[in-house]
C-alpha cells in the first residue's frame, strides 16, 4: 500500500510537469487554427469574393467584418487570460476573521505558529505545500506549484490557471470563441458541401485541403466551448468554481449564493459597458472587493457553513 501511494504520487508529479512543458507550444498551436482559418475564410474565399460584385459582395463583406471583429475579441481575451496573473496570495496575508470552516481536513491555529485566530473557532485555511494561509476559496494548484485566489482550474489552452483575476477574461474567451467558430462553420459550409457534389470545385488541392480542415476544426471547437461555455455560464449564476462544485457536491446551498444578478457582478462588474471586454473600470475595482479575490461577501445566515 505504501508503495502504490508512492508511485501515484511520482506520477501526479510527472504529469504536472509534463503540462508545464506543453506552455508554448499550446500558444503556438492556438495560433496555428488560428491562422489555418484565416488563410481559409479571408485569403482563400470570401477576400476574393469581394470583387465578384452584386449581393455576393455584400455578403463577403459582412462575413469579413464580423469575422475580423470577433478574431480581435477571441485574441484579445485569450491573451489576457495567457498574461494575466489569475490571484496570488500576499506575503503575510492573515484573515480579519476565520470566513471559512470545515475543509476535509482542516488544521487549528496551535499547527503555526504567528496567527492570531479567535479561540472560539479553531479552524483557519492553511496550504501545507506553501506554507501559508490560504483565503477564502483559495486552492493550492500543483502544476503552477502555488496558491491561487479562487481558482476554477488550470487550463493548457491558456497555458495558465484561472482564478480570480482572469475568470472574466477565460469566460469572454469561451464566448467569442464560440461565435468566432459558428460563424466560420456556417459561413465555409457552402465550400463543404460541394466537396461531396458532382460539379468541379474552383482552387486548387491546398487551399481545398485547407478550407476542408478549416470546416472540421471550427466545427469541433464550435461544439466542445459550447459544452465549456454552458457549464460556467451555470457556474457564474450559482456564484461557484469548477474546484467548489465539487468539493459542494452534497450541499444543496451555497453560502456565496447572492443571487443570480449579484452573483454576475461578482465576475463581470456592475458596470455594463465593461461586460464584453476583458478589463474593468476603475469604480469597480474600487467599490467590490470580490475582484481583488480576497474578500467575498456571503449570506448572513451562512457564516458557519460547512463544505
Amino acid at each position: 500500500m505504501h508503495r502504490s501511494r508512492a508511485v501515484m504520487a511520482w506520477n501526479v508529479f510527472k504529469f504536472c510537469t509534463a503540462l508545464r512543458g506543453l506552455g508554448s507550444i499550446m500558444i503556438l498551436l492556438v495560433l496555428g487554427v488560428v491562422g489555418v482559418t484565416y488563410y481559409a475564410v479571408v485569403l482563400n474565399n470570401y477576400g476574393p469574393a469581394l470583387y465578384d460584385g452584386g449581393i455576393d459582395s455584400l455578403i463577403s463583406l459582412a462575413v469579413l467584418i464580423s469575422f475580423h471583429s470577433l478574431l480581435a475579441m477571441l485574441l484579445w481575451s485569450y491573451f489576457s487570460v495567457v498574461l494575466t496573473d489569475p490571484g496570488s496570495v500576499p506575503p503575510n496575508w492573515r484573515p480579519a476573521i476565520d470566513e471559512e470552516r470545515g475543509e476535509a481536513d482542516p488544521l487549528n491555529a496551535s499547527e503555526f505558529s504567528g496567527v492570531q485566530s479567535d479561540q472560539s473557532n479553531q479552524t483557519i485555511r492553511y496550504c501545507r505545500k506553501c506554507n501559508q494561509l490560504k483565503p477564502p476559496r483559495c486552492h493550492h494548484c500543483s502544476v503552477c506549484g502555488r496558491c491561487v485566489l479562487k481558482m476554477d482550474h488550470h487550463c493548457v489552452w491558456v497555458v495558465n490557471c484561472v482564478g480570480a483575476l482572469n475568470y472574466k477574461y477565460f469566460l469572454l474567451f469561451l464566448f467569442y470563441t464560440f461565435l468566432e467558430t459558428s460563424l466560420v462553420t456556417f459561413s465555409l459550409s457552402p465550400h463543404f458541401i460541394a466537396f461531396f457534389s458532382d460539379g468541379e470545385i474552383p482552387g486548387t488541392p491546398g487551399t481545398l485541403a485547407t478550407t476542408f480542415l478549416a470546416f472540421v476544426l471550427n466545427l469541433a471547437f464550435a461544439l466542445s466551448v459550447l459544452g465549456f461555455l454552458i457549464m460556467h455560464i451555470s457556474l457564474v449564476s450559482a456564484n461557484t468554481t469548477t474546484i467548489e462544485a465539487y468539493e459542494k457536491k452534497t450541499t444543496p446551498k451555497w453560502r456565496y449564493d447572492l443571487g443570480r444578478k449579484k452573483n454576475f457582478e461578482q465576475v463581470f462588474g456592475a458596470d455594463k459597458r465593461y461586460w464584453f471586454i476583458p478589463t474593468y473600470s476603475d469604480d469597480d475595482l474600487r467599490r467590490m472587493p470580490a475582484l481583488q479575490g480576497l474578500e467575498y461577501p456571503s449570506k448572513p445566515d451562512f457564516d458557519s457553513q460547512e463544505f
